[in-house]
């Protein structure tokens, strides 16, 4: 088979001594409430083998469990408008600059806590310390993506939060499926690691960021949710 890397992203990665080739796999434009399994079966099964490991968006996932929130659910108040205009925008997007992502942080987390947040960001930032706020604010603010069309239009109005039970997914599609999968938040800033299974235990945190370090899968509207990755042996 013959494996397709994103524009300005490479096929071939080492992570601890060892070469590996990542495919990024085209699929539709997920909506909201289709199945994973699915889509694991229509797009993924065709190339997969065993050995193989995938990386998947967490945004695919939660869109299939539905884990959406929409602009009429979320009306920025006060204090998101203020809080919002000094949140410093990366290449990844305006984040918690968007009002109606910072009245989601308020709603989820409440006031006095998005408050005490703020305050201590800013004085880490002084010190030249940055992300404290979403650090402090945890895994369910930092991972809310959408509600910003600029790539990928569908997202204009709409909130795609964090998958829920991730490590409960990964398990289930290696049981009805048989393949190895990963659960990743991944931007061309930064890589996190949502969910994995059982079947990935063997390895180190680090070395399985290190598969996608590079973000292969993109930010942009490429509609490659699933990387997969496989060892190149000699």
């Amino acid at each position: 088979m013959d494996f397709h890397a994103n524009e300005g992203k490479n096929v071939v990665i080492e992570v601890a001594g060892k070469r590996y080739a990542r495919h990024a796999i085209t699929t539709h434009f997920v909506q909201v409430g289709e199945s994973y399994l699915d889509l694991f079966t229509q797009y993924v099964l065709p190339v997969y083998q065993p050995g193989d490991i995938v990386s998947s968006s967490e945004k695919v996932i939660a869109m299939c469990q539905g884990r959406v929130v929409t602009e009429d659910e979320v009306k920025p108040g006060f204090w998101a408008k203020l809080l919002s205009r000094f949140v410093h925008q990366t290449e990844a997007g305006p984040g918690m600059g968007l009002p109606v992502k910072m009245q989601f942080a308020i709603n989820v987390c409440g006031l006095g806590r998005v408050l005490w947040a703020a305050v201590c960001a800013a004085f880490d930032k002084l010190r030249g310390i940055h992300g404290t706020f979403y650090k402090m604010l945890g895994t369910e603010v930092s991972g809310l993506d959408g509600f910003y069309g600029h790539e990928i239009p569908e997202y204009e109005h709409m909130g795609v939060r964090v998958p829920s039970d991730p490590d409960q997914v990964c398990d289930e599609v290696y049981e009805k499926l048989g393949v190895v999968m990963m659960i990743v938040d991944a931007n061309d800033l930064n890589v996190e690691l949502l969910g994995r299974g059982k079947a990935l235990e063997g390895w180190s945190e680090d070395d399985l960021l290190g598969l996608i370090r590079d973000n292969p899968a993109g930010q942009d509207r490429q509609l490659t949710p699933f990387v997969l990755i496989r060892e190149i042996k000699e």
